[in-house]
Protein backbone atom coordinates (compact mmCIF):
# COMPACT_ATOMS: atom_id res chain seq x y z
CA UNK A 1 0.00 0.00 0.00
CA UNK A 2 1.30 3.50 -1.06
CA UNK A 3 1.44 6.45 0.99
CA UNK A 4 -1.22 8.06 -0.62
CA UNK A 5 -3.63 5.27 -0.12
CA UNK A 6 -2.36 4.46 3.65
CA UNK A 7 -3.49 8.13 4.58
CA UNK A 8 -6.72 7.20 2.66
CA UNK A 9 -7.77 4.63 4.35
CA UNK A 10 -5.36 4.57 7.12
CA UNK A 11 -4.07 7.77 8.25
CA UNK A 12 -3.76 7.20 12.29
CA UNK A 13 -0.58 4.32 10.75
CA UNK A 14 1.28 6.78 9.18
CA UNK A 15 4.03 9.01 9.99
CA UNK A 16 3.21 12.40 8.65
CA UNK A 17 0.13 12.21 10.90
CA UNK A 18 1.73 11.33 13.63
CA UNK A 19 3.72 14.43 13.21
CA UNK A 20 1.47 16.97 12.96
CA UNK A 21 -0.36 15.28 15.79
CA UNK A 22 2.32 16.16 18.09
CA UNK A 23 2.65 19.66 16.82
CA UNK A 24 -1.17 20.02 17.22
CA UNK A 25 -1.09 19.15 20.63
CA UNK A 26 2.05 21.03 21.84
CA UNK A 27 0.75 24.30 20.28
CA UNK A 28 -2.42 23.74 21.66
CA UNK A 29 -0.61 23.28 25.01
CA UNK A 30 1.20 26.36 24.67
CA UNK A 31 -1.26 28.73 23.56
CA UNK A 32 -4.43 27.88 25.39
CA UNK A 33 -5.37 30.11 27.67
CA UNK A 34 -4.12 33.23 24.72
CA UNK A 35 -6.74 31.34 22.28
CA UNK A 36 -9.33 31.32 25.04
CA UNK A 37 -8.71 34.74 26.30
CA UNK A 38 -8.42 36.03 22.20
CA UNK A 39 -11.77 34.30 21.50
CA UNK A 40 -13.85 35.58 24.71
CA UNK A 41 -12.73 38.93 24.49
CA UNK A 42 -13.48 38.96 20.46
CA UNK A 43 -16.90 38.01 20.86
CA UNK A 44 -17.46 40.72 23.34
CA UNK A 45 -16.07 43.54 21.38
CA UNK A 46 -18.54 42.66 18.60
CA UNK A 47 -20.69 45.06 20.40
CA UNK A 48 -18.38 47.51 21.51
CA UNK A 49 -19.94 50.03 19.14
CA UNK A 50 -23.03 49.30 21.54
CA UNK A 51 -21.57 49.59 24.48
CA UNK A 52 -19.92 52.08 24.05
CA UNK A 53 -23.02 54.16 23.55
CA UNK A 54 -24.55 52.53 26.37
CA UNK A 55 -22.05 53.79 29.00
CA UNK A 56 -23.45 57.14 28.37
CA UNK A 57 -23.15 59.52 25.73
CA UNK A 58 -21.78 63.12 25.24
CA UNK A 59 -24.29 64.75 23.23
CA UNK A 60 -23.06 67.79 20.47
CA UNK A 61 -25.05 69.97 18.58
CA UNK A 62 -25.43 68.22 14.55
CA UNK A 63 -24.76 70.65 11.91
CA UNK A 64 -24.68 70.30 8.06
CA UNK A 65 -21.24 69.28 7.85
CA UNK A 66 -20.07 66.04 9.42
CA UNK A 67 -15.60 65.88 9.76
CA UNK A 68 -14.26 62.89 7.63
CA UNK A 69 -11.57 61.04 9.18
CA UNK A 70 -8.88 62.81 7.71
CA UNK A 71 -10.45 65.90 8.87
CA UNK A 72 -10.60 64.66 12.33
CA UNK A 73 -7.02 63.66 12.37
CA UNK A 74 -5.80 67.29 11.06
CA UNK A 75 -7.92 68.93 14.11
CA UNK A 76 -6.32 65.80 16.45
CA UNK A 77 -2.89 66.85 15.74
CA UNK A 78 -3.20 70.49 16.96
CA UNK A 79 -4.81 69.88 20.25
CA UNK A 80 -2.33 66.98 20.63
CA UNK A 81 1.10 68.07 18.73
CA UNK A 82 3.07 64.74 18.52
CA UNK A 83 -0.22 62.32 18.78
CA UNK A 84 -1.74 60.63 15.50
CA UNK A 85 -5.11 59.36 15.32
CA UNK A 86 -5.27 55.45 15.59
CA UNK A 87 -8.97 54.78 15.47
CA UNK A 88 -12.44 56.33 15.47
CA UNK A 89 -15.92 54.96 17.61
CA UNK A 90 -18.84 56.27 16.24
CA UNK A 91 -22.03 55.41 18.27
CA UNK A 92 -24.25 53.95 16.07
CA UNK A 93 -28.00 52.37 17.64
CA UNK A 94 -28.92 49.47 14.77
CA UNK A 95 -26.39 50.68 12.35
CA UNK A 96 -27.47 54.44 12.00
CA UNK A 97 -25.10 56.79 13.38
CA UNK A 98 -26.02 58.56 16.03
CA UNK A 99 -25.82 62.45 15.13
CA UNK A 100 -26.22 64.33 18.48
CA UNK A 101 -23.32 62.39 19.93
CA UNK A 102 -19.72 62.75 20.37
CA UNK A 103 -17.03 60.36 18.78
CA UNK A 104 -14.54 58.39 20.93
CA UNK A 105 -11.07 58.53 19.12
CA UNK A 106 -7.97 56.79 20.08
CA UNK A 107 -4.40 58.72 19.82
CA UNK A 108 -0.89 57.52 19.64
CA UNK A 109 2.60 58.74 20.50
CA UNK A 110 4.54 55.89 20.71
CA UNK A 111 4.08 53.28 23.23
CA UNK A 112 1.42 55.78 24.64
CA UNK A 113 -2.33 55.81 23.90
CA UNK A 114 -5.04 58.09 24.96
CA UNK A 115 -8.60 58.11 24.39
CA UNK A 116 -10.74 61.35 23.82
CA UNK A 117 -14.49 62.57 22.89
CA UNK A 118 -14.55 65.11 20.09
CA UNK A 119 -17.15 66.50 18.36
CA UNK A 120 -17.47 65.24 14.91
CA UNK A 121 -18.60 68.25 13.45
CA UNK A 122 -16.34 71.15 14.88
CA UNK A 123 -12.96 68.81 15.81
CA UNK A 124 -13.48 70.35 19.24
CA UNK A 125 -12.46 67.79 22.31
CA UNK A 126 -14.50 67.34 24.57
CA UNK A 127 -12.78 66.02 27.14
CA UNK A 128 -11.30 62.81 28.48
CA UNK A 129 -13.20 59.35 28.11
CA UNK A 130 -11.89 57.78 31.22
CA UNK A 131 -15.32 56.52 33.21
CA UNK A 132 -14.94 53.46 35.00
CA UNK A 133 -17.32 51.43 32.54
CA UNK A 134 -15.95 52.98 29.48
CA UNK A 135 -12.27 52.71 31.14
CA UNK A 136 -13.37 48.61 31.50
CA UNK A 137 -14.14 48.85 27.61
CA UNK A 138 -11.52 50.08 26.47
CA UNK A 139 -9.11 47.88 28.73
CA UNK A 140 -10.60 44.58 27.22
CA UNK A 141 -9.97 46.57 23.67
CA UNK A 142 -6.45 46.78 24.27
CA UNK A 143 -6.25 43.32 26.05
CA UNK A 144 -7.93 41.84 22.76
CA UNK A 145 -5.79 44.41 20.22
CA UNK A 146 -2.40 44.41 21.65
CA UNK A 147 -2.31 41.99 24.76
CA UNK A 148 -1.83 45.26 27.25
CA UNK A 149 1.19 45.72 25.68
CA UNK A 150 1.21 48.86 22.79
CA UNK A 151 3.36 47.91 19.81
CA UNK A 152 5.45 45.27 20.96
CA UNK A 153 1.95 43.22 22.35
CA UNK A 154 0.62 43.62 18.64
CA UNK A 155 3.46 41.79 17.48
CA UNK A 156 3.05 39.23 19.81
CA UNK A 157 -0.55 38.88 18.83
CA UNK A 158 0.85 38.60 15.30
CA UNK A 159 2.95 35.63 15.85
CA UNK A 160 0.38 34.06 18.29
CA UNK A 161 -2.21 34.58 15.38
CA UNK A 162 0.03 32.69 13.28
CA UNK A 163 0.54 29.93 15.28
CA UNK A 164 -3.39 29.79 16.35
CA UNK A 165 -3.61 29.24 12.11
CA UNK A 166 -1.20 26.92 11.52
CA UNK A 167 -3.08 25.09 14.44
CA UNK A 168 -5.93 25.06 12.66
CA UNK A 169 -4.39 24.30 9.67
CA UNK A 170 -2.89 20.87 11.39
CA UNK A 171 -6.41 20.04 12.53
CA UNK A 172 -7.89 20.08 9.08
CA UNK A 173 -5.06 17.58 8.55
CA UNK A 174 -5.86 15.59 11.43
CA UNK A 175 -10.00 15.41 10.99
CA UNK A 176 -9.35 13.28 8.32
CA UNK A 177 -10.69 9.96 10.01
CA UNK A 178 -9.80 7.89 6.81
CA UNK A 179 -12.68 7.27 3.70
CA UNK A 180 -13.95 4.99 5.90
CA UNK A 181 -15.41 6.82 8.80
CA UNK A 182 -15.25 10.48 7.30
CA UNK A 183 -19.02 10.52 8.16
CA UNK A 184 -18.34 10.31 11.63
CA UNK A 185 -16.77 13.14 12.02
CA UNK A 186 -19.21 15.69 10.52
CA UNK A 187 -21.55 15.03 13.78
CA UNK A 188 -21.25 15.18 17.55
CA UNK A 189 -22.04 11.68 19.36
CA UNK A 190 -24.24 13.03 22.25
CA UNK A 191 -24.34 9.27 23.55
CA UNK A 192 -20.75 9.38 24.32
CA UNK A 193 -18.99 10.43 27.04
CA UNK A 194 -15.83 11.51 29.17
CA UNK A 195 -13.05 11.37 26.08
CA UNK A 196 -15.18 10.21 23.38
CA UNK A 197 -17.58 12.85 23.56
CA UNK A 198 -14.92 15.33 23.84
CA UNK A 199 -13.54 13.97 20.67
CA UNK A 200 -16.41 14.15 18.91
CA UNK A 201 -17.45 17.73 20.00
CA UNK A 202 -13.64 19.18 19.05
CA UNK A 203 -13.53 16.99 15.44
CA UNK A 204 -17.25 18.66 14.51
CA UNK A 205 -16.86 22.01 15.48
CA UNK A 206 -13.05 22.36 14.11
CA UNK A 207 -14.09 20.85 10.87
CA UNK A 208 -17.37 23.28 10.69
CA UNK A 209 -15.62 26.32 11.89
CA UNK A 210 -12.50 25.80 10.30
CA UNK A 211 -13.03 29.12 7.62
CA UNK A 212 -14.17 31.64 10.43
CA UNK A 213 -11.16 29.97 12.41
CA UNK A 214 -8.75 30.61 9.37
CA UNK A 215 -10.70 34.15 8.76
CA UNK A 216 -9.69 34.67 11.98
CA UNK A 217 -6.11 34.21 12.39
CA UNK A 218 -5.01 35.57 9.09
CA UNK A 219 -6.92 38.58 9.86
CA UNK A 220 -5.38 38.67 13.19
CA UNK A 221 -1.54 38.77 11.20
CA UNK A 222 -2.68 41.23 8.96
CA UNK A 223 -3.82 43.63 11.91
CA UNK A 224 -0.07 42.72 13.36
CA UNK A 225 1.80 43.09 9.97
CA UNK A 226 -0.20 45.31 7.96
CA UNK A 227 2.74 45.77 5.51
CA UNK A 228 2.90 42.52 4.00
CA UNK A 229 -0.28 42.63 2.98
CA UNK A 230 -0.30 46.11 1.57
CA UNK A 231 2.71 45.21 -0.21
CA UNK A 232 1.57 41.99 -1.32
CA UNK A 233 -1.88 43.74 -3.42
CA UNK A 234 0.90 46.19 -4.50
CA UNK A 235 3.17 42.87 -6.07
CA UNK A 236 0.32 41.62 -7.81
CA UNK A 237 -2.05 45.05 -8.68
CA UNK A 238 0.16 48.32 -8.78
CA UNK A 239 -1.40 51.22 -7.98
CA UNK A 240 -1.99 53.05 -10.70
CA UNK A 241 -1.04 56.71 -10.13
CA UNK A 242 -2.65 58.17 -12.86
CA UNK A 243 -6.26 57.27 -11.92
CA UNK A 244 -6.22 55.64 -8.92
CA UNK A 245 -8.97 52.81 -8.12
CA UNK A 246 -10.02 50.99 -5.61
CA UNK A 247 -8.39 47.62 -6.12
CA UNK A 248 -9.61 43.82 -5.59
CA UNK A 249 -7.28 43.45 -2.69
CA UNK A 250 -8.03 46.42 -1.14
CA UNK A 251 -11.54 45.20 -0.96
CA UNK A 252 -10.31 41.94 -0.19
CA UNK A 253 -8.22 43.64 2.97
CA UNK A 254 -11.43 46.11 4.21
CA UNK A 255 -13.77 42.79 3.59
CA UNK A 256 -11.22 40.72 5.94
CA UNK A 257 -11.12 43.45 8.87
CA UNK A 258 -15.23 43.71 8.72
CA UNK A 259 -15.50 39.61 8.85
CA UNK A 260 -13.16 39.77 12.06
CA UNK A 261 -14.59 42.76 14.51
CA UNK A 262 -18.03 41.46 12.99
CA UNK A 263 -18.94 44.90 11.56
CA UNK A 264 -22.64 44.51 10.88
CA UNK A 265 -25.67 46.64 11.01
CA UNK A 266 -27.90 43.63 11.78
CA UNK A 267 -28.43 42.82 15.27
CA UNK A 268 -29.30 39.01 14.69
CA UNK A 269 -26.18 38.75 12.42
CA UNK A 270 -24.03 40.43 15.10
CA UNK A 271 -25.26 37.76 17.87
CA UNK A 272 -24.85 34.97 15.38
CA UNK A 273 -20.67 36.18 15.29
CA UNK A 274 -20.60 36.42 19.16
CA UNK A 275 -21.72 32.85 19.12
CA UNK A 276 -19.14 31.74 16.39
CA UNK A 277 -16.41 33.85 17.78
CA UNK A 278 -16.26 31.60 20.86
CA UNK A 279 -15.52 28.20 18.55
CA UNK A 280 -11.67 28.97 19.56
CA UNK A 281 -12.64 28.54 22.80
CA UNK A 282 -14.74 25.66 22.53
CA UNK A 283 -12.07 24.05 20.59
CA UNK A 284 -9.43 24.63 23.43
CA UNK A 285 -11.44 23.40 25.59
CA UNK A 286 -11.93 20.57 24.67
CA UNK A 287 -8.66 20.07 23.24
CA UNK A 288 -7.76 20.62 26.94
CA UNK A 289 -10.22 17.71 28.13
CA UNK A 290 -9.06 15.32 26.29
CA UNK A 291 -5.28 16.01 26.97
CA UNK A 292 -6.09 15.63 30.56
CA UNK A 293 -8.64 12.94 30.31
CA UNK A 294 -5.99 10.48 28.06
CA UNK A 295 -2.55 11.55 29.29
CA UNK A 296 -2.87 13.48 32.79
CA UNK A 297 -5.57 10.85 34.18
CA UNK A 298 -3.57 8.23 32.99
CA UNK A 299 -0.60 9.40 34.09
CA UNK A 300 -2.04 10.26 37.81
CA UNK A 301 -4.08 7.20 38.08
CA UNK A 302 -0.57 5.04 37.05
CA UNK A 303 1.51 6.70 39.66
CA UNK A 304 -1.48 6.31 42.20
CA UNK A 305 -1.26 2.16 41.72
CA UNK A 306 2.67 2.61 41.94
CA UNK A 307 1.97 4.46 45.12
CA UNK A 308 -0.64 1.57 46.10
CA UNK A 309 1.93 -1.72 45.49
CA UNK A 310 4.78 0.17 47.10
CA UNK A 311 2.77 0.57 50.52
CA UNK A 312 0.98 -2.90 49.61
CA UNK A 313 4.58 -4.49 49.51
CA UNK A 314 5.92 -2.63 52.65
CA UNK A 315 3.01 -4.00 54.99
CA UNK A 316 3.01 -7.42 53.54
CA UNK A 317 6.86 -7.95 54.59
CA UNK A 318 7.09 -10.52 57.22
CA UNK A 319 7.50 -8.66 60.64
CA UNK A 320 10.03 -10.17 63.23
CA UNK A 321 9.13 -11.63 66.46
CA UNK A 322 10.32 -10.35 70.13
CA UNK A 323 12.38 -13.15 70.62
CA UNK A 324 13.83 -12.42 67.30
CA UNK A 325 14.70 -9.10 67.88
CA UNK A 326 15.90 -9.89 70.86
CA UNK A 327 18.67 -12.58 69.35
CA UNK A 328 19.45 -10.05 67.04
CA UNK A 329 20.88 -7.81 70.24
CA UNK A 330 23.04 -9.79 71.59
Amino acid sequence: MNAWNQWWRRPQSTLLRRVLFQVHLWLGITLGLYILMISVTGSLLVYRREMAAAVGPVYVIPQEHRLTQDELSLAVERTHPGFSLESVFTPRLRGQILPNQAVEVHLRRGDDTIARLLDPYTGADLGDTKRTALGVLLWVVELHDNLLGGSTGRIINGIGAIFATLMACTGAILWWPGIRNWRRGLTIDWKRKGYGFHWSLHNAIGLWMLFFILMWGISGIYFSFPNVFNRTVDFFEPLNQVHPTIRFGDNVLSWLAQLHFGRFSNLTVKAIWTVLGLAPAVLTITGGMMWWLRVVRKELQRRKQVNLVGTTVQQTEPSQSLGEKVAGLR
